[in-house]
């Protein structure tokens, strides 16, 4: 019988084995969901290395023939499943996973980076970045960051894709009429201020609460701040905390306008949820978010940490109904270039530059 693994001119497929060992499901791991699901339905050999007990692997048990592996401390106990693949690592416990395969078995890898901040300058993990066959990140601000770390290292650009979030129609509704409000700005998000940069939101949208009683902030998500923003937000009507949620698509389809005042951000893949959701932006210009919003085609742009900033754009569009609808429908145009099969493709590029496919 013929070896399914190999093609009709006789050479060997090689599986990618995506590892991933993040805790929580958020928006690295939802990256790569979307990458197996879309690679699966291009007929690629996949498997996984997931941590035991977390979403990620239970989120792909239908994924037609993925062979999927969870593991708890140590993960070297994954080694065994990662020989004869070329090894995908999804985030940093991976990497080191990856290389350590690498030294032990040479088993070949790839990283993606999906943060703007300079990896650790320890020398095993420069050893590991510049092991790495490539390393993709998913910006032009992130590809900066890791040329000044390591000028040698081969990098190539792959953006995030949008999640292509469902809405129910009957939830959306009722959503709004719990808000009670008329006119929503929502974030979706970690709340974590010195990333994701909620404080000044809150901060900007307290600035605009009085001029405009019927105005709405809700903040989906939960995260290390919520206690303090709970208690900045208590003497500022019109702040909801939704908690987090897996039905962001409902709660992306009730807003009137997107807000993400990050003060760093590698690229933003929120940000494609709701350009998909064809809502205009209200954004900081910080890291990979310039890459993705363009002042005054799809959205606008404050300068990160300038609450002021952020609250003279977001009075903007709570002004002018038609800046919300011209900047919304060019972001649903925009992201029909980061959908998931565009970041396939890309990939798929990419594994057969290195001899995999």
């Amino acid at each position: 019988m013929a070896d399914p693994r190999r093609r009709s001119g006789g050479r060997r497929v090689i599986p990618v084995c995506h590892v991933n060992l993040a805790r929580g499901f958020r928006g690295g791991e939802r990256q790569t969901e979307l990458l197996v699901r879309a690679l699966a339905e291009r007929g690629v050999p996949q498997r996984i290395v997931t941590r035991r007990g977390q979403p990620l692997g239970s989120r792909l048990a239908d994924v037609p023939g993925l062979a999927r592996r969870e593991v708890a401390r140590p993960f070297l106990r994954a080694l065994p499943f990662l020989r004869g693949c070329i090894v995908h690592a999804h985030e940093a416990k991976a990497a080191h996973l990856a290389h350590w395969a690498h030294i032990l078995t040479r088993t070949p890898y790839l990283i993606t980076r999906r943060v703007d901040n300079a990896p650790g300058r320890s020398r095993t993990t420069r050893a590991m970045y510049r092991a790495a066959a490539r390393v993709v990140v998913l910006s032009d601000a992130i590809g900066a960051v890791m040329r000044d770390y390591d000028p040698g290292l081969d990098t190539v650009v792959i953006p995030s894709a949008s999640a292509g979030l469902a809405a129910d129609r009957a939830r959306t509704e009722s959503l709004r009429r719990s808000w009670s409000g008329d006119l929503v700005i929502g974030h979706v998000g970690a709340l974590h201020h010195a990333h994701k940069g909620q404080g000044d939101l809150i901060e900007a949208f307290a600035r605009l609460a009085p001029r405009h009683p019927g105005l709405r902030l809700v903040l989906v998500g939960d995260g290390v701040d919520e206690a303090r923003f709970r208690a900045r937000a208590a003497d500022t009507p019109g702040v909801i905390f939704a908690g987090r949620t897996d039905n962001v698509g409902d709660y992306l389809a009730a807003f009137d306008i997107f807000a993400y005042p990050s003060l760093h951000e590698g690229l933003g893949s929120a940000l494609l949820d709701a350009m998909q959701a064809g809502l205009p932006i209200a954004a900081t210009r910080v890291g990979g978010i310039p890459e993705l919003v363009t002042d005054g085609d799809n959205g606008l742009l404050a300068e990160p940490g300038d609450p002021a900033g952020l609250a003279h754009i977001l009075e903007r569009l709570v002004r002018d109904p038609a800046l919300r609808r011209r900047l919304g429908e060019a972001g649903r145009r925009r992201v029909a270039a980061y959908a998931p099969a565009a970041m396939a493709e890309r990939y798929l590029a990419l594994y057969r530059e290195l001899g995999v496919l």
